[in-house]
């Protein structure tokens, strides 16, 4: 497959084009840097054809219709001309309903589009998109998003006028997915305004919150929700802003005579995720807990656990090292301990099912050594 994609340098272009190829699809870019018998040489080539080509903030506003509706009734021209069967995708904006000369063009370009497919008889979709954000949209310019995340990441100051408007927005990934899953399905619909399926709504005072708790977590340690839905894009988005200086970051280490202990990640409600080191001969741990519990992996050296029960005594041990991998848990109600029985500097990644809190640790000292 061949997909024609104008505006491909711009922030939705360059995304789509690396997803298209990573699907092997042949991508034939145009950009505004190339003369308009490319284009036409493209589009005689192409079986699909994504626009995404416009302006959406000119010096001069007589651009808008150069630009969103000439340049669209061009591209209609050469279509007809080619007389090829394709489908097409025109990103369009969720401003095509106002009076304003951005949505008018918008609106003009879409006319154009939906009566060259009434006339060829050839798939179209319209996505009127409202705020597209992730990585490499330019920041301070039209994404709100893209300028939080790149000022906050940097140090820069950010400027709310009203904390309680409401934003529309949809994530780049989503967008393109709902592109590609138009142009792979090849049966006609006489609908021509689609939607992306996946749309978010926030606050400008809690997205701007929302993105100072991704850069707080580097000193709190504790992450926001990170996993699923709008938090999760933009967290990701919040991260492509990051200088290559700031890709890492310093964390504590607690050091005594037995070996290192480091907390490297703290979470809401699901604990959080250490590592210790012990050194040969040295024993760690001779303790119970009520309700928490932990998951041990030996990442490197060998380990003998050893576990008691505090009513009845049983006890059992397990020896576990870096060729075995297996991840112990910790049972309520039982003493337990880990030795570095090896010859190595042991190294254990720790999993607790909550943050530690030294007002109630529930963490109770008692000896596994036989009596």
């Amino acid at each position: 497959m061949k997909v024609l994609v104008t505006g491909a340098e711009g922030f939705i272009g360059k995304n789509l084009c690396v997803h298209l190829e990573e699907r092997n699809v042949t991508v034939l870019r145009f950009t505004r840097k190339m003369n308009l018998n490319m284009l036409e040489d493209f589009v005689f080539q192409a079986d699909s054809v994504i626009h995404l080509a416009g302006e959406n903030r000119p010096e001069n506003p007589k651009e808008f219709e150069i630009t969103n509706v000439g340049f669209t009734k061009i591209l209609c021209d050469y279509i007809a001309r080619s007389n090829r069967n394709i489908s097409i995708i025109f990103a369009s904006s969720t401003q095509a309903t106002l009076k304003n000369a951005y949505g008018m063009s918008k609106f003009a370009a879409e006319q154009l589009l939906k009566n060259l497919s009434k006339n060829l008889h050839i798939r179209l979709a319209i996505y009127r998109l409202p705020g597209v954000f992730g990585k490499w949209c330019k920041p301070n310019y039209n994404s709100v998003v893209a300028t939080f995340c790149h000022n906050i990441a940097n140090n820069l100051p950010i400027k709310i006028n009203d904390p309680d408007v409401n934003i529309k927005l949809v994530y780049i990934d989503d967008v393109i997915n709902s592109f590609v899953n138009f142009i792979s399905d090849f049966n006609f619909s006489s609908d021509v305004y689609f939607n992306v399926g996946k749309e978010y709504k926030i606050k400008v005072g809690d997205l701007a919150d929302q993105i100072h708790g991704f850069k707080n977590v580097r000193e709190s340690l504790v992450s926001e929700e990170v996993g699923t839905g709008l938090t999760r894009a933009l967290y990701s988005t919040y991260l492509s802003y990051l200088p290559v200086a700031k890709f890492s970051y310093p964390i504590l280490k607690h050091n005594d005579d037995r070996g290192d202990f480091i907390e490297m990640i703290k979470t809401k409600d699901s604990g959080q995720i250490s590592y210790f080191t012990a050194h040969p001969g040295v024993t760690r741990g001779g303790h119970y807990h009520h309700t928490k519990t932990e998951k041990f992996l030996v990442a490197s050296g060998t380990a003998k656990f050893k576990f008691k029960n505090i009513i009845t005594n049983e006890q059992f041990e397990l020896i576990v090292n870096d060729d075995n991998s297996k991840v112990i848990d910790t049972i309520p109600g039982w003493a337990h301990d880990i030795t570095n029985i090896g010859d190595k500097e042991l190294v254990v990644i720790l999993w607790a099912n909550e943050i530690f809190n030294p007002d109630q640790p529930d963490t109770y000292a008692m000896s596994l050594k036989q009596e």
